[in-house]
């Protein structure tokens, strides 16, 4: 399926349209698919511990009516938006970005997906996931970077 190509901006900490020559790139690959599952914001479960004492459990309203009991659109990254850089912290991310990727091998996508979560500086929080194919040695690297307060 083609999508309009996203890449990831470690400067604003944003996905970003690719423009080419004028127009909108499109992705027949994986990248734009995963930067959608990974940032997109997650309905927040009943038990989560929400950043912010605003009550949103953001989500998209579209998951309402998902094909698929319970299948959604996104990730709970957002809820570690005021984490503080300890270890159970990571463990949570990397929990988090397998849920939101886990389609991948529903779907027979991908044979597997590895994920790493770390902190590179004081304040920054880091993905690098990998990503091998169902037939064949091709695997696929994407590493995203965010400021942890942004």
């Amino acid at each position: 399926m083609t999508d309009i190509a996203l890449t990831w901006s470690d400067v604003t900490a944003a996905a970003e349209m690719v423009l080419t020559g004028g127009d909108l790139a499109t992705d027949d690959g994986l990248q734009t698919a995963v930067i959608i599952s990974l940032f997109s914001d997650a309905r927040a479960a009943e038990d989560d511990d929400l950043p912010h004492a605003d009550a949103d459990r953001r989500g998209w309203w579209g998951d309402t009516y998902a094909d698929v009991e319970g299948d959604s659109i996104g990730s709970r990254l957002w809820l570690l938006s005021r984490g503080k850089q300890l270890p159970g912290t990571l463990t949570e991310a990397k929990t988090y970005a397998q849920e939101a990727l886990a389609w991948l091998i529903e779907d027979g996508v991908a044979a597997s997906i590895d994920i790493e979560a770390s902190y590179p500086a004081p304040g920054f929080w880091a993905l690098g996931i990998g990503i091998s194919r169902p037939h064949g040695p091709a695997r696929n690297r994407f590493d995203f970077v965010w400021e942890a307060t942004a």
